[in-house]
């Protein structure tokens, strides 16, 4: 079934090549099925569960292989049912958190950003990745000949999300910076959802380029050495801070302490640190809206084009 949604979607990609798609703002087209509604059963009745919400940084069945055992943890040190809501879109994500539909979300740095800008969305912690605190984007792309994301003019390009920091902001950014148009750089934009959809877009040449999380490629090509052989970093992004952990801003103080107390000491036992593996996270850390100081001017600046 996977893999007829996968030709079903090439083939849409492909007939929107051949019906001329002029430049422009990105089209939005999945290259995969995805359940809104996919969640945790509550095991515990009669208790109103913690509801995490995350988006499809990865596609949809590698999103709950990663996030279920860190789920399963929070359940378990808490002593409290947990939900897990899985959303296609960042927006999807910072809107249930808004609204109360969510208490406790795993997001994009471009989804808290915007989130902390419109209704005040609080940062709980900040995952360290290989030692390190902060990411960027990478510039892919088929052609090795490439140097940099200005030699992509009239080339197919494939975002993740509209919010996202690495698929979205960051190559904007790089654009409009030098003076480019970023809806007319481009022969053809989509939005795949997902950053590993969007390596696998410019490995199967269903676009020629793409702008990804680079903690998801370097993982890609760890799990995938064949991967580094099809696809190329051309180009880099400045560094911001990792995709953190946030909450609502009326969630009970108490609960939120609680729940950074339970990120924070995730490293100190064996089934923490099997939840932290299959994040590929280190640990987590206490987080500082200073991490996030470049990223917001960015986002400013940017915002109109997003």
């Amino acid at each position: 079934m996977a893999k007829k949604l996968f030709i079903a979607a090439t083939l849409l990609i492909v007939a929107l090549a051949l019906n001329g798609c002029s430049p422009g703002p990105a089209k939005t087209v999945s290259l995969h099925k995805t359940d809104a509604n996919t969640a945790v059963k509550d095991k515990s009745a009669g208790k109103v569960p913690l509801r995490v919400a995350v988006s499809s940084i990865l596609s949809p069945k590698e999103t709950l292989t990663v996030y279920q055992p860190a789920v399963e943890y929070m359940e378990d040190k808490l002593g409290h049912p947990v939900v897990l809501l899985q959303r296609k879109t960042y927006k999807e994500v910072n809107d249930l958190v808004q609204s109360g539909g969510a208490d406790v979300a795993f997001v994009c740095s471009g989804g808290y950003v915007a989130g902390n800008a419109t209704f005040g969305m609080e940062l709980l912690a900040l995952p360290e990745v290989k030692g390190d605190t902060r990411y960027q984007s990478y510039i892919i792309a088929r052609n090795r000949e490439a140097k940099s994301i200005l030699d992509l003019r009239g080339r197919s390009f494939a975002f993740t999300d509209p919010m996202s920091f690495s698929g979205r902001i960051a190559p904007v950014h790089m654009l409009i910076s030098q003076g480019v148009d970023s809806d007319r750089f481009f022969s053809r934009t989509f939005f795949t959802f997902s950053h590993d959809n969007a390596i696998r877009a410019v490995a199967d040449g269903i676009a020629d380029a793409a702008a990804v999380d680079s903690m998801i490629f370097d993982r890609a090509v760890e799990m995938e050495p064949d991967l580094g052989k099809r696809v190329y970093i051309i180009d880099k992004s400045l560094r911001v801070g990792n995709p953190p952990v946030v909450v609502n801003p009326a969630i009970d103080t108490g609960l939120k302490q609680r729940l950074r107390d339970v990120l924070l000491a995730m490293h100190g036992d064996e089934k923490g640190r099997k939840a932290l593996k299959a994040l590929t996270y280190d640990k987590f850390v206490m987080a500082d809206d200073n991490y996030y100081a470049e990223l917001k001017t960015l986002w400013r600046s940017t915002r109109e084009k997003l």
